[in-house]
């Protein structure tokens, strides 16, 4: 589980077929401090395991299903790359819970950039438009972000100018592609919501979702 707090933008250094799918090696100075194998980094917003690690460079194996929803097929050498190791539990949680499990990709249609900093309008398949409301939390290639305005099949991002500093948003252009992750506690909630569709909701209901102990 990842918070959506970019802690470094790294540098794709190699990438490699193999028989299921992707070799990429990785390049950063901060989260290969303490990295191991077998640990989750959120690559673009992609949960990946480490199968490789020196102390510079870390290498995560990609099979093709993760290439067939995400961005991460379409890497290319030294591109840069959003990246965050895995939630600690004494970790503040000052963005939202990301997973790392892309739902879909949605591209670019404009940036827009002012004094206050700069917005992403993005276009994606409106059948995914039921997952978000505004002012609601996105993860956007692993970014935790605010939704400003949804319009079924596109929606607007605000981005404050540190976050577009500190992320790969710096080197986006429009047309380009990008990993999208809903807020998992909305899709839980509409879970919820479509099974107990025309029920009556009483104590007993909320108790039964752990809503209420009484």
């Amino acid at each position: 589980m990842f918070t959506g707090l970019v802690e470094e933008v790294g540098r794709i250094e190699r990438i490699v077929k193999t028989k299921g799918g992707l070799s990429i090696a990785i390049s950063a100075d901060i989260i290969t401090s303490d990295l191991k194998i077998g640990d989750s980094v959120n690559v673009n917003g992609v949960c990946q395991t480490v199968v490789s690690v020196s102390k510079n460079l870390f290498e995560v194996d990609t099979i093709g299903e993760t290439l067939s929803k995400t961005t991460l097929g379409k890497l290319k050498k030294q591109e840069r790359v959003n990246l965050e190791r895995a939630l600690l539990p004494t970790t503040r949680m000052g963005g939202h819970f990301v997973l790392g499990h892309t739902d879909t990709t949605g591209q670019i249609l404009n940036i827009h950039s002012s004094q206050e900093g700069n917005s992403l309008k993005i276009k994606y398949s409106k059948e995914f438009s039921i997952y978000l409301v505004n002012v609601g939390s996105i993860a956007i290639d692993g970014i935790s972000l605010t939704v400003a305005e949804n319009n079924n099949d596109t929606f607007m991002a605000a981005v404050i100018p540190h976050t577009w500093a500190e992320t790969n948003l710096k080197y986006k252009k429009n047309g380009d592609l990008v990993n999208l992750e809903f807020d998992i506690l909305g899709k839980y909630a509409l879970n919820i919501a479509r099974q107990n569709s025309g029920k009556k909701v009483d104590f007993d209901l909320l108790k039964k979702y752990g809503f209420t102990d009484d």
